[in-house]
């Protein structure tokens, strides 16, 4: 069972989250119920699991993955702002302030404090410099292959030609599968689960399918935290913490290593056969990599 919930966040921006409630299937220790009570434990009184997507991403991409925290944690993603269903304003603001506060808002306006933050790319380092800000409201933290250094301008340019290249619109779903797991001239190999992340970007316009999100207010955001290494905030993070790559993502061994040691209780893991898309790539990886640390910091 998936209930949607609208959450204010900063600003008043309004943003859309999702709970995800399944009965639980697996609990460390079931409480004794009195006569006529359930022995399920109510949400309120599971851990709290915020999943946060990254850049060009929605809640519904952690929807395998929230499925399987939901039978022991209570489990939400949200739609950043200017994403998926959330509100886009026209005029912003889209810098790190303002995706950390909203984050913030979520935890602190659903009761999922003390919370395990989980973040993908962009939502990784939101996660990470929500709980740097705000140690009160988080318990754990995992980073799934997000870099804490500089990409710089550079970075910046590629993405903007790479925005020119989509075939927009594109006529069905399938194309948009088809461009973006095989067409898509930066790829080196085909990539089915690449296409079908982006095909869960797209809905359905007049002329074709088109993004969920303005690409002009993407290329916004990301603008505010590539020029920026953000090795202060990671080793200000106090919360059990476990970085996440893919063997072919965008964050590399070396920096994954040093994150780590930076972090002061930083754990490693890394998924084979994966890229950036860790938790479509590989989802039986992702989950048993991840799984074991949550049980650990949020039940033991």
């Amino acid at each position: 069972m998936t209930r949607r919930i609208d959450v204010t966040g900063a600003g008043g921006v309004r943003l859309a989250a999702w709970e995800y409630a399944d009965p639980p299937r697996t609990l460390p220790e079931p409480r004794r119920a009195e006569p006529g009570q359930s022995r399920a434990a109510p949400l309120s009184d599971r851990p709290g699991v915020l999943l946060l997507h990254g850049l060009m991403g929605r809640a519904s991409h952690w929807a395998p993955t929230a499925r399987w925290l939901s039978e022991r944690f209570r489990a939400v993603a949200v739609d950043q702002r200017g994403h998926g269903h959330s509100e886009k304003p026209p005029g912003g603001p889209y810098d790190r302030d303002a995706f950390v506060a909203d984050a913030e808002a979520v935890v602190e306006r659903l009761g999922l404090a003390p919370v395990a933050l989980i973040g993908h790319s962009m939502g990784a380092l939101t996660a990470w410099q929500l709980a740097a800000r705000r140690p009160d409201l988080v318990r754990a933290l995992v980073i799934c292959d997000m870099r804490a250094s500089a990409l710089g301008a550079r970075s910046q340019r590629e993405w903007e030609a790479w925005f020119d290249t989509w075939p927009l619109p594109f006529a069905t779903l399938a194309d948009v599968r088809a461009w973006f797991g095989e067409g898509d001239p930066v790829l080196e190999r085909p990539l089915p689960s690449r296409g079908a992340f982006y095909a869960e970007t797209m809905t359905e316009r007049a002329d074709g399918w088109r993004p969920l999100f303005s690409r002009r207010q993407m290329l916004t955001a990301r603008e505010t935290w590539v020029h920026d290494a953000h090795w202060e905030e990671l080793a200000q993070v106090r919360c059990p913490t476990l970085v996440v790559r893919g063997i072919d993502g965008e964050l590399g061994r070396a920096e994954a290593m040093e994150m780590v040691r930076v972090l002061p209780y930083g754990r490693y893991a890394e998924i084979p056969d994966a890229g950036h898309l860790v938790h479509y790539d590989s989802p039986d990886g992702w989950r048993a990599a991840v799984e074991p640390f949550l049980s650990e910091v949020l039940v033991a």
